[in-house]
């Protein structure tokens, strides 16, 4: 879970609905405001129990280096809701769902960033299209590991599936809010309720998909799409070891933001934005050769 440490909206920022043919999802839009010239846009995916405001920080440094950036609630997180009648939450549903939000963008290719568990729907979504290249400019997974979660993880999910169902969600927040780091009041207060508006079905079904998760990092690399893995140190979710192992057999750049921990889009929001915004210049250039 990501420990916000502040709920402020960057000046540059709106609050904005996203219609899409897949449903409607709430979604931060940060505009590139003229006359500067626009590079590109990020499209970023929060990760379990997370939220567009996952990424508050790290919008106005991304921003200011000439990216329109759009966070957005996934399917059953937050604002979102559940998007939709259907509320299937299978990976290749959720993979869907960021390619109607894309094309209802109409702003593509975009750089794709998957945050933790954000980054299952974002490689499904890359892979399962083939690494179409009117969707994807490139695939950023931060703290995101090739297969299951570490072990120690995986005993905390199975604890929340036995409890999702048969207690309330308010009832269930005492155990699952993070209490090692103080927080703001307001934030404190944000989390709660943000917790309290997250679909336990999506919390179920995002649970189960961390838990048997599959190393997929031969049919990604066939996509041909320039990838970034960062990782954020210490983190205990997936470990060091294989996210770096993980962009090596991807022939990924890897990007390690020490101090960041699972979260350096919080944690170390300038150091990340400035690799981001190098790498997404590489990679530019890189499909301009290609083409």
């Amino acid at each position: 879970m990501s420990q916000l440490l502040s709920i402020d909206l960057p000046e540059c920022a709106r609050s904005v609905q996203l219609d899409t043919s897949r449903g409607t999802f709430a979604a931060l839009d940060a505009d590139v405001p003229a006359p500067a010239t626009q590079h590109g846009t990020a499209l970023l995916v929060p990760g379990f129990m997370g939220s567009k405001e996952d990424f508050l920080t790290l919008i106005p440094h991304l921003n200011a280096g000439g990216m329109r950036v759009v966070a957005i609630d996934g399917r059953g997180q937050y604002e979102s809701g559940e998007a939709s009648a259907s509320s299937s939450y299978t990976r290749d549903d959720l993979a869907l769902d960021l390619v109607a939000i894309v094309q209802a963008l109409d702003d593509g290719p975009v750089h794709l960033v998957g945050h933790s568990y954000g980054g299952i729907a974002a490689r499904a979504a890359v892979i399962n299209t083939g690494g179409d290249k009117r969707l994807w400019s490139s695939l950023t997974l931060i703290n995101f590991g090739p297969g299951a979660v570490s072990t120690w993880q995986q005993e905390r999910l199975r604890l929340l599936l036995s409890v999702i169902g048969t207690m309330s969600m308010a009832d269930i927040w005492p155990h699952v809010k993070n209490t090692e780091v103080s927080v703001p009041e307001n934030v404190s207060l944000f989390l709660e309720k943000r917790w309290l508006r997250t679909s336990p079905n999506q919390l179920a079904a995002a649970a189960e998909h961390m838990l048997s998760e599959q190393d997929s990092s031969q049919a990604l690399a066939r996509t041909l799409v320039p990838i970034a893995v960062v990782s954020g140190t210490p983190d205990e979710t997936w470990e060091p070891t294989r996210v770096e192992a993980m962009a090596h057999n991807l022939g990924a750049q890897f990007i390690r933001i020490e101090g960041g921990g699972h979260s350096p889009n919080v944690h170390k929001p300038q150091e990340t934005a400035t690799s981001l915004l190098r790498f997404w210049q590489q990679s530019s250039k890189a499909n301009k050769v290609s083409l």
